[in-house]
């Protein structure tokens, strides 16, 4: 297989190697008090009572009413609902109404807490969406299915390929777009899953303004990558995982790793052959372990994404903000940067407010570099920054109100969701 360049991708992965030595050393000689004898991360009571918003209601409209320890219920399942506006889904104020339920389909103290999303938004420029997310673990950590199903009409700027791409080259593609990603892992040992999967990405209706911008089009035809009016990928994939994080959601002190091996092929229906690789390692480390004091986490979060040949379709190509969860480059632009490889690697700092948890913050920075089209090397990095505040508001399933503020070089943006970004 002559058209891999495995110099690139050895490089890609001994960078993000590296950047997960750093946080891995940071808690190592704290693993073993954060484990039951099962094997799985336990579930901590707090000893001071835990407030949300759910408590916060229940308090203005329950005379009587008084906040008890956080601790596992006989509650089947969490539910969290957050009707608002963003700027997060592009140019524009967004409506955006985010469902997110977390259930237990086992023993708490032996199964991690899964987790169901629904997304629908629009925008008044024409963009609109229904995503649906699912991460759902069987009994005894025995199983995982994950699924991602989206349907968007998703007009959207590009910048073309490469890191240094001038802002005048800004230009509006219009498409549809039809993603299904389903995902089944068997657990192998503790912590670690193998499975296979299916990925289906359908581009279609695109069209984009090449006679007003400063964007060549030639652009849109190196690598193989031309912009079509659509595309249609399809195929399998192989995927690793390694997990000691007990809540996807909002999680606690753990480490995360995840390595996807897609192809898509005609075999399956596709246009062309192609192949990608995705490498995505977080760290999550505890700075005090007192359970009745306020959070006080640092998190990190890198991943590497890259194509092996050519003919990838332009809107599958690694870009900034298309991360298998969307929220990767707080603070620039989605879709700015893109390239046949990318590398990310961000840091936050997380803090409590009040000790009943109800109100906290964040402080993060991240940094991306894309490779160039003619020389494929990482030539620019491009780093971003921000702050955000944390409400609590369903303290079973721990899940937060995030509302994050980031800025980059010539760019702002302000970030509304349901749980943690990474």
């Amino acid at each position: 297989m002559r058209w891999i360049n495995y110099s690139l991708l050895s490089k890609g992965l001994f960078f993000i190697f590296l950047l997960g030595l750093v946080p891995v050393s940071l808690q190592a000689q704290d693993a073993d008090s954060n484990y039951s004898g099962a094997g799985y991360p336990t579930i901590r009571r707090d000893s001071v009572p835990q407030k949300d918003l759910i408590d916060v209601f229940k308090t203005f409209f329950m005379p009587g009413y008084s906040t008890r320890p956080a601790q596992i219920s006989n509650d089947k399942i969490y539910f969290s609902f957050l009707p608002a506006a963003s700027g997060s889904m592009g140019p524009g104020q967004a409506f955006v109404t985010s469902t997110t339920a977390g259930f237990y389909l086992g023993d708490p103290d032996n199964t991690k807490l899964s987790s169901i999303s629904f997304t629908p938004y629009f925008n008044f420029r024409g963009r609109y969406g229904l995503p649906f997310r699912s991460n759902i673990w069987f009994a005894n950590n025995k199983w995982l299915l994950t699924g991602d199903t989206r349907l968007m009409v998703y007009p959207q700027d590009t910048w073309g390929l490469g890191g240094n791409q001038p802002s005048s080259n800004r230009t509006r593609i219009d498409y549809k777009y039809l993603r299904f990603y389903q995902g089944f892992l068997r657990r192998i040992k503790p912590y670690f899953f193998a499975g296979v999967g299916y990925a289906m990405d359908y581009h279609f209706g695109v069209s984009a303004d090449l006679e007003n911008t400063g964007l060549p089009k030639s652009q849109f035809n190196k690598l193989d990558a031309a912009l079509d009016d659509r595309s249609f990928s399809s195929g399998p994939n192989l995927n690793l995982l390694y997990d000691t994080r007990n809540n996807s959601i909002n999680p606690m002190p753990g480490c995360y790793a995840n390595l996807i091996y897609r192809m898509s092929s005609t075999v399956f229906g596709g246009n062309n052959l192609w192949q990608s690789v995705y490498l995505d390692m977080r760290k999550y480390v505890a700075l005090s372990h007192n359970t009745a004091q306020k959070q006080n986490t640092l998190a990190f979060w890198t991943y590497y994404w890259t194509t092996l040949n050519k003919g990838t379709p332009y809107l599958s190509l690694p870009s900034i903000g298309w991360d298998v969860f969307n929220r990767s480059g707080r603070g620039i632009e989605q879709n700015r940067y893109r390239g046949q490889g990318l590398i990310y690697a961000e840091a936050e700092y997380r803090r409590g407010i009040t000790n009943n948890g109800l109100l906290g913050f964040v402080v993060f920075a991240n940094a991306t570099s894309v490779t160039e089209p003619d020389t494929r090397q990482f030539s620019y990095i491009h780093p971003a920054g921000g702050a955000g505040l944390r409400i609590k508001f369903n303290k079973k399933s721990n899940t937060n109100i995030a509302l994050d503020y980031g800025f980059s070089s010539g760019y702002r943006t302000f970030r509304l969701a349901l749980g943690e970004a990474f």
